[in-house]
């Protein structure tokens, strides 16, 4: 061996011990910074009470008969579903514990969880779930259009069965989905609930226990310290659930000036449903953080089955008329918070995005709307627009159409009520011929409360038809084409109209830790110092 070779090897070897030595010091500092800093944690004191700004008092807690979002946001602490969605929108088993579906796509083999405890100290089995599932198949308008004929047995205590009339590819999706969701309660609570009095006790399997219901000022809920969480990264509405924080509290809080004032002085931790107006606001406090995501469309629902807009020629001269780029900024302000696009789902989901019945999109043509209203032989009969001051984007979205639509010559008031009282009245057909929601975004179409006859009393067996080619049809590409077609009808026929596509804002307090957002504001991890 060479001299030269030997003193550069010699050399490598010095050199290696040397940032052998360096590394071990840097990897010793390295834990020794983790280990400070979970010290640090483990010094820090939480709160135990987590506030929450909600802009309107739920009409119910029973989750099964609402799609309201601050109803099921607070239920879906308190009670839980056989599956739940993960974030990649998958059915995950969680009360479930495992599942078979037979060769011909008609049964559905659940094996349920054993030890888990209802918040009155009960176990959980298959009579109780057997109870709440067979009562959603008829209280739920979803499971009742999407799943009619369908019904759960027990086989054995810890084993229930679905059976459906038919194979369908979103049985699971259904039971998943948030929206009208199935809980989970006791069997006795189910054969407690009457017309009359509805459901009166909130006892579930979730992570927090139903405390208090104040009318008018809050809700309260309580850790559950019996709950038995699931392993595995927090997910979606899956995952881990470690209930830092003994109580959450959900204020009802319709005036949006006292929501922003309430979350800058640290009165409440999280507010939801963030007007638009207050964005430059709160997003210049270093104490805020502002939090947006894809929330779903602002839509036009008209009353085609009793009143004027029964008549179809009427509906498509309002359609004419509408401009839904002044709709929407009076609505959200910024330009960068909406979009506008006909479909009724996503843009980001491919299957579902497309833009059918286009032509009938966002037309802004007065001229043509008059002429069609002549056509039509509209004399000046009113037409009521129904609203609520709790959603600012409904009320200003109606206010706006309500100007466009007299100055094409017809004759509107909008009547407007509390967010529980605009529910109930738009269950009265007589009372209304057009309302505005903002509605989640679905997975599915046949989930779309556009397709759905109790929301808005469309009855048109086309869109029924349709429904059942995409629930059964046999390839994605299927699926889309059945959808489209659908998707047309309903902008041919003016059963109703997407307005634009919004993204939801949540403000929190920059300190709040493990809070997320996903179909909803998900707060049972969620902890703050004090």
């Amino acid at each position: 061996m060479s001299v030269f070779r030997f003193k550069m090897i010699a050399i490598l070897f010095v050199s290696f011990l040397l940032l052998a030595a360096c590394g071990n010091d840097t990897g010793q500092q390295g834990e020794d910074t983790e280990t400070d800093s979970n010290q640090q944690e483990d010094n820090l004191s939480y709160r135990d009470e987590l506030n929450i700004a909600l802009t309107a008092q739920p009409p119910t807690l029973d989750t099964a008969q609402t799609v309201s979002a601050v109803a099921l946001d607070i239920a879906g602490n308190v009670y839980q579903q056989l599956f739940q969605l993960d974030a990649s929108y998958e059915p995950t088993p969680v009360l479930a514990e495992s599942y078979e579906v037979s060769e011909d796509g008609t049964a559905y083999t659940i094996y349920l969880r054993e030890g888990v405890h209802f918040h009155n100290g009960e176990e959980m089995t298959a009579e109780d779930v057997v109870a709440s599932m067979n009562r959603w198949l008829v209280t739920s308008s979803r499971a009742i259009a999407l799943l009619e004929g369908a019904s759960f047995s027990e086989i054995d205590p810890y084993t229930v069965q679905l059976d459906v009339p038919e194979a369908t590819s979103d049985v699971l999706i259904l039971m998943a989905s948030q929206a009208q969701f199935p809980s989970i309660m006791p069997k006795e609570i189910i054969e407690s609930i009457t017309e009359e009095n509805g459901l009166s006790e909130y006892i579930g399997t979730g992570p927090y226990k139903f405390e208090e219901w104040r009318q008018d000022q809050h809700i309260s809920l309580v850790r559950n310290e019996d709950y038995q969480s699931l392993e595995g990264a927090p997910s979606g509405f899956t995952g881990e659930i470690t209930t830092p924080t003994e109580r959450l509290v959900f204020h009802f809080v319709s005036d949006h000036s006292t929501r922003i004032a309430g979350i800058q002085t640290g009165l409440y931790d999280v507010a939801d449903t963030i007007p638009i107006d207050s964005y430059d606001q709160l997003d210049a406090d270093d104490n805020i953080e502002l939090l947006t995501f894809p929330g779903g469309t602002l839509t036009a629902f008209f009353n085609t089955t009793e009143g004027i807009f029964a008549d179809e020629a009427l509906r498509h001269a309002v359609l004419a008329a509408l401009d839904n780029e002044e709709i929407m900024l009076a609505s959200y302000s910024k330009p960068e918070l909406f979009e506008l696009a006909p479909g009724y789902l996503s843009d980001n989901h491919e299957q579902w995005s497309t833009d059918a019945g286009a032509e009938y999109y966002n037309q802004a043509n007065p001229e043509l709307a008059q002429q069609l209203l002549d056509e039509a032989g509209y004399n000046g009969e009113e037409i009521t627009l129904l609203t609520t001051q709790d959603y600012n984007e409904m009320y200003t979205g109606t206010l706006v159409i309500q100007d466009q639509l007299r100055q094409i010559g017809m004759n509107v008031t909008v009547d407007t009520y509390d967010f529980p009282t605009f529910l109930e009245t738009k269950d009265s057909r007589g009372e209304w011929d057009l309302f505005l929601a903002s509605t989640g975004y679905q997975i599915t179409p046949p989930q779309l409360l556009a397709v759905t006859p109790d929301w808005a009393g469309l009855d048109d067996d086309f869109v029924r038809e349709g429904l059942a080619n995409i629930r059964g049809a046999q390839s994605p590409e299927e699926a889309s084409a059945a959808w489209a077609t659908v998707q047309e009808h309903l902008y041919e026929t003016s059963a109703s109209t997407v307005l634009g596509h919004y993204n939801s804002v949540v403000a929190v307090r920059s300190e709040l830790e493990d809070f997320e957002l996903f179909e909803a504001p998900v707060v049972w991890n969620a902890r703050i110092p004090e």
